[in-house]
């Protein structure tokens, strides 16, 4: 791998070095699991910094709270790609990188200079992926993308209301975002792994489109997989109004009870264990699944009988699975995200004290990156990052001065 920064990493990505071109949420979700990983990201911002920068709430200007989320393990590095001299620094960037990801469309990457086949001029190593909104063989290659307009594209609001929701709405995540990024992650690493056998680089395309086509159709496809059609497209279980959280006499609780042991759990549990052999609909799974409305709607109207804390007694001691529905704050206070310390507390140089979540994964030999750095303010490691390169100090001052990259000067 490429030697990538004068700061020691730790981690399964350690040495390798990550040209992050990305910006909002998808690129930079992704970049930020690989900066946990342990790679060196340098993130290339332009002189108004990520969009993300600006959406509150923040402490102070351009530090707002999904950009500080988004990015921590990441160098900024502020460069103006439209001037000559900020594209020769990303080129020698890039020379020096393992991986170029950018969610800038094709296109227009291209006619920066920063497309495939100019970079790999520079890196024949280089792995160059691109997180777009559409494969770039079809008709929509060059159609802009954002997650509003790829969850609808892809039927999540069309799902939501077959769901129950009065209107068609989109589910109040970044869902296409955060699941392309998820995508972009293991490209990477599959990536580096391929190179690391055959000894080359490669272009990588990650477009949004497939990937949230892939996620729906794998649950919603059902009738419409087959030819001739069996059916009519969706998962019942996923669709039916009544899943949902149910209401108890004081409060709210997911149960899930799934198969035929824990349907005989449950209905022991709250004294009518015949009720499997007397009730057709939930005698099987295949039963089950047929009425599933009906199922649900029984089961609802039981859960009005006891407060949430007293099925919680009831259903754990009979090994029947739920969990509480909980908030943003519910999440933060969870005693066992604290206890395994994927609820973090850190001291931001410039934005204090901040709670944020951890890596999701333990590793035995190779643990993410501990010593994440915090995400950086904008242009915070410009001029370190360009004497890497081998510019000189006269020479940053210079293209300071242009406005060809910014960032504060060394004191």
């Amino acid at each position: 791998m490429t030697a990538g920064t004068n700061t020691p990493r730790s981690g399964p990505l350690a040495g390798v070095r990550i040209l992050d071109l990305t910006s909002v949420i998808m690129g930079p979700f992704a970049t930020q699991i690989l900066a946990q990983l342990g790679a060196d990201v340098i993130k290339v911002e332009t002189p108004e910094g990520d969009n993300m920068r600006h959406v509150g709430p923040m402490r102070n200007p351009g530090m707002g709270h999904i950009f500080l989320h988004a990015n921590q393990g990441k160098r900024s590095v502020v460069l103006d790609l439209k001037q000559p001299a900020g594209r020769e620094a990303a080129l020698k960037l890039a020379a020096q990188s393992d991986v170029l990801i950018s969610n800038v469309r094709p296109q227009a990457l291209a006619r920066l200079g920063l497309g495939y086949e100019a970079v790999r001029q520079h890196n024949p190593r280089i792995i160059h992926v691109s997180c777009c909104g559409f494969d770039q063989e079809g008709p929509y290659a060059a159609r802009p993308a954002y997650d509003d307009l790829i969850q609808g594209a892809t039927g999540i609001p069309w799902l939501m209301q077959q769901a129950g929701a009065a209107q068609p709405c989109y589910a109040p995540v970044t869902l296409a975002d955060r699941v392309t990024g998820l995508h972009a992650v293991y490209a990477v690493t599959a990536a580096l792994y391929a190179r690391a056998t055959t000894g080359e680089g490669q272009a990588v395309v990650v477009p949004m489109f497939e990937a949230m086509t892939q996620f729906v159709l794998g649950d919603h496809l059902a009738g419409l997989s087959f030819e001739p059609t069996h059916g009519e497209p969706g998962y019942a279980r996923l669709l039916t109004s009544h899943r949902r959280p149910y209401p108890t006499q004081d409060g709210y609780l997911g149960v899930l009870i799934y198969n035929d042991k824990q349907w005989r759990r449950f209905f022991e549990a709250i004294g009518e264990p015949q009720r499997m052999s007397l009730d057709a609909r939930f005698a099987t799974h295949s039963a089950r699944a047929e009425n599933i409305d009906a199922v649900y709607e029984e089961v609802g109207r039981i859960m009005l009988t006891r407060t949430t804390a007293q099925w919680r007694v009831l259903l754990d001691a009979a090994d029947v699975p739920n969990m509480p529905m909980n908030s943003p704050q519910d999440l933060m206070d969870d005693p066992h995200l604290r206890a395994t310390g994927f609820i973090r507390d850190v001291d931001h140089p410039s934005e204090g004290r901040l709670h944020t979540p951890g890596h999701p994964t333990r590793w035995s030999a190779t643990p993410p990156a501990g010593d994440t750095r915090p995400a950086p303010q904008l242009g915070e490691h410009t001029e370190a990052v360009l004497h890497e390169l081998g510019y000189a100090s006269e020479q940053i001052d210079a293209m300071r001065a242009s406005g060809a990259c910014c960032g504060p000067a060394s004191s």
